[in-house]
């Protein structure tokens, strides 16, 4: 049974910082069952707090990685991401081998792993988002785990890859590229304005099929079903934007309006 918890500042801090940092997925969580709601908006603050120490360079990200990974193997907690972890460990099966993964993902970001190929781009999508999938099936709760579980990863490596295609300006300017230096070049384009359509259009293919296998697994699970059918549609419509746009025709996100997140989550309908 879940019990209910008072606010406190930590989680105050969670809901604010899903809505500041992840629009899209707030507007789905209010969706999410209200008993479930609140330690979703405490679980994406972990793997948020983790990714953003690691993407602005903080000193302290190598160690609060490690202090993650430390709770996985033992249950050691020395972090407040760990003590979150543990705590949300009382009421959900959180998988620690998906945590743990996730913790590779930001040891590849720390390190500058180059990315040459789609089976590595496939690989650190799993680590980065896929295994988020996983993590938010298990506290959601599934039916079948060898179909859920792997359409759960499909999906959190389809947003992956959407941010990857909406992002690439802003990755740029922070000297990142994170599409595969192999397709760039079999692709005969460059990833400057304009220059990018045959290689958007590989991609875009690419992350659709993950959402249709993504998409496969919403009726599995137990709770929150309009939720995460309502974000993958959401989400996908990024590709949508893109295509409107002409493909990288011009500079900055492809931004989609609310009115039409609002509509497309509406439509969308969990399996």
């Amino acid at each position: 049974m879940l019990l209910q918890r008072s606010p406190d500042p930590v989680l105050a801090e969670a809901r604010a910082t899903t809505r500041r940092v992840a629009r899209t997925f707030a507007m789905a969580c209010r969706l999410l069952p209200r008993e479930l709601r609140d330690d979703v908006h405490l679980l994406y603050l972990v793997f948020r707090t983790l990714d953003d120490l690691v993407d602005d360079g903080e000193p302290q990200a190598a160690a609060r990685v490690e202090a993650v990974e430390a709770w996985c193997a033992d249950g050691t907690v020395g972090s407040r991401e760990a003590g979150l972890l543990a705590d949300l460990a009382t009421r959900h099966p959180l998988p620690r081998d998906a945590v743990r993964d996730f913790c590779a993902g930001m040891r590849d970001d720390l390190a500058g792993a180059p990315v040459r190929t789609e089976a590595q781009l496939d690989r650190y999508c799993y680590r980065v988002a896929g295994t988020v999938g996983v993590v938010m099936a298990e506290v959601l709760g599934v039916r079948d785990r060898g179909v859920a579980l792997p359409a759960a990863a499909a999906l959190g490596m389809a947003m992956q890859r959407t941010n990857i295609l909406r992002d690439i300006d802003e990755d740029l300017a922070n000297g990142r590229v994170y599409l595969p230096t192999q397709t760039i070049a079999r692709s005969g384009c460059t990833l400057e304005p304009g220059c990018r359509e045959a290689l958007l259009r590989d991609q875009i293919a690419r992350a659709d099929a993950l959402y249709e296998h993504g998409v496969e697994g919403v009726g599995l699970l137990l709770c929150g079903r309009r939720a995460i059918a309502a974000a993958a549609a959401m989400y996908r419509e990024i590709l949508r934007q893109i295509e409107r746009e002409g493909y990288g025709a011009r500079t900055g996100r492809a931004v989609v309006p609310r009115r039409r997140k609002l509509l497309v989550a509406a439509r969308a309908r969990p399996g």
